[in-house]
């Protein structure tokens, strides 16, 4: 047997041997005595390998071969190296139109406002890689947040201390308070960390008995409203639907640490001590008396509402804004220069006062809306105007016609959207309020009676209510506007920009202006422009 090919086999038998001993280590999990006996073997023969066939490995590395190898051996390093660094400063590049595999902003924004640290324990199998991404995203982000991974198979000691039963659970603790969370959607962990860290829930009330949107209806819509199609602006009679709710809005309330009820007020009692907001989303019919008298005492008490009243409807909750500085317009705003696709009584807005509910707001719009008249002449009030409609824009003072008239109907812009706060305010300084309509009032009339606040409110009041419905509630801005709002009332302004995703259908909305300039630009100009230029070659090379 050649010498050479001898002492190639005892190298490759001491390869074998440290492969063995590496392979017991990684076992065992320590270090014995047959692992240690077959390394050091395994690098003697190496050793002695190596030495006796010295004169064929340098033949092996002289001129090409040795520049093929050094090569060789440069990539295979390169390609380590990038591998370790990827290991330890990993980077992450989203190339999803929607996001789908990156925290979107309202998750990075709730994640970056924490004020109390969570620690999370995830249980997970090898199925759940997505949630175990999603998990260091959260971790990665805030130094708040801290993550530790076990799977139950391997770990059943640990699953069994924490009482986990199963993989795809979370106990999230912060302080004294413990959580056990199931679900694997963003949402899911999102509100688990709020309701963990924040220890209580808010109540939001809504308001029944009066033909308001039902927080727990269905999310699907009818669009059988009317014989000519799905329509919410003028000359419509309204038809009230089971569908035509608030379901949207009430998930993603529940989902950022609220809990939602839906309340009477013609039952007796106090339903409303407990609640941090009422929300009043559009009735159809006045309130009682009684019920008028328990939402001010509420308010006067530092209660919060957000009041969504629809257009050319009396609610008997007139005389309680006014107390805050809002007037209520019997009006209609039409919009003809910017309105949502062709319904000129669906304003859309795409510039806003400066506000915590607006900060970085999109495109808003609101299928048929009252104006809203502010005052300032309310002591201990502070009033706000948010939404306004184009210059453009009128309030139509008749329900069947879209028309302006200069002796009537009051010229944009036009206001959709307050907000409200009132402080406590002493016996003098409430006589000296003077409540009236938009219009001058006569100055010895005197001022109706106010009752004396005994504690800081806030409400928000919005000419209509159909913009946070199940239809429009995850168009563009507005369910971001609803939740916005919700958050400013309840005084959690950390919570202000969060909401649930969604993975709706790619869809493009356009305001009527862009919607004629798109056609115009695709129809007339680019066509023409090409016609010129093309004429403009042909006589050239003519």
């Amino acid at each position: 047997m050649d010498r050479s090919f001898r002492s190639g086999l005892i190298l490759l038998a001491g390869v074998a041997l440290l492969a063995a001993a590496l392979a017991i280590q990684a076992i065992l999990l320590e270090t014995t005595a047959w692992a240690v006996v077959l390394a050091g073997a395994g690098v003697l023969l190496s050793a002695w390998s190596g030495y006796a066939l010295r004169v064929e490995l340098g033949a092996l590395f002289r001129r090409r071969r040795g520049e093929i190898v050094l090569f060789t051996t440069g990539v295979v390093g390169a390609l380590i190296a990038l591998g370790y660094f990827t290991a330890h400063y990993p980077m992450r590049f989203d190339l999803t139109e929607a996001g789908l595999y990156s925290l979107p902003e309202q998750t990075a924004t709730m994640l970056d406002r924490l004020e109390q640290p969570v620690k999370i324990t995830y249980f997970h199998d090898r199925m759940m890689r997505e949630t175990v991404e999603l998990y260091q995203l959260m971790a990665d982000r805030t130094d708040m947040v801290t993550v530790e991974f076990y799977d139950p198979t391997l770990n059943p000691a640990q699953a069994r201390m924490l009482g986990v039963q199963f993989a795809g659970t979370a106990i999230m603790v912060s302080e004294d308070r413990e959580l056990q969370v199931h679900g694997n959607s963003e949402t899911d962990i999102a509100n688990g960390i709020l309701r963990v860290s924040q220890g209580a829930k808010q109540r939001i009330c809504f308001l029944d008995g009066h033909g308001e949107a039902d927080p727990f209806s269905t999310e699907s819509h009818d669009h059988l409203e009317s014989t000519g199609g799905h329509s919410h602006g003028l000359g419509v009679q309204y038809v009230l639907h089971e569908t035509h709710g608030l379901a949207k809005a009430r998930n993603s309330l529940e989902t950022t640490n609220y809990t939602v009820a839906k309340l009477s007020l013609a039952v007796g009692g106090d339903p409303l001590a407990d609640c941090a907001v009422l929300v009043v989303a559009g009735p159809k019919a006045a309130l009682l008396p009684g019920e008028v008298v328990a939402v001010e005492a509420y308010l006067l008490a530092g209660g919060n509402g957000y009041f969504m009243l629809d257009p050319f409807l009396e609610t008997g909750l007139e005389p309680v804004l006014r107390q805050y500085g809002v007037n209520l317009d019997d009006t209609m705003v039409i919009d003809e220069a910017s309105h949502f696709w062709s319904d000129i009584s669906a304003p859309a807005v795409t510039s806003y006062n400066n506000h915590a509910v607006t900060r970085e707001l999109p495109l808003t719009f609101f299928p048929g809306a009252r104006s809203l008249s502010p005052t300032a002449r309310v002591p201990g009030t502070n009033v706000s105007p948010l939404i306004n409609s184009s210059t453009n824009s009128y309030a139509e003072t008749s329900a069947d016609r879209a028309e302006f008239d200069e002796g009537s109907d009051m010229a944009g812009p036009n206001t959709l959207m307050v907000i409200a706060i009132r402080r406590p305010v002493t016996p003098d300084s409430a006589a000296a309020i003077a409540l009236g309509p938009r219009e001058q009032t006569d100055a010895a009339e005197p001022p109706a009676a106010v009752n004396e606040a005994t504690a800081e409110s806030r409400i928000a009041v919005v000419g209509d209510s159909d913009f946070a419905t199940n239809s429009f509630f995850h168009f563009l801005g507005n369910g971001n506007l609803f939740l916005n709002t919700v958050n400013y009332l309840a005084a959690q302004e950390n919570l202000i920009g969060i909401e649930p995703r969604t993975y709706d259908l790619p869809r493009l909305s356009l305001t009527n202006r862009q919607m004629k300039g798109t056609f115009f630009l695709a129809v007339f100009l680019i066509p023409a422009l090409l016609a010129v230029i093309g004429t403009g070659v042909w006589w050239r090379r003519r």
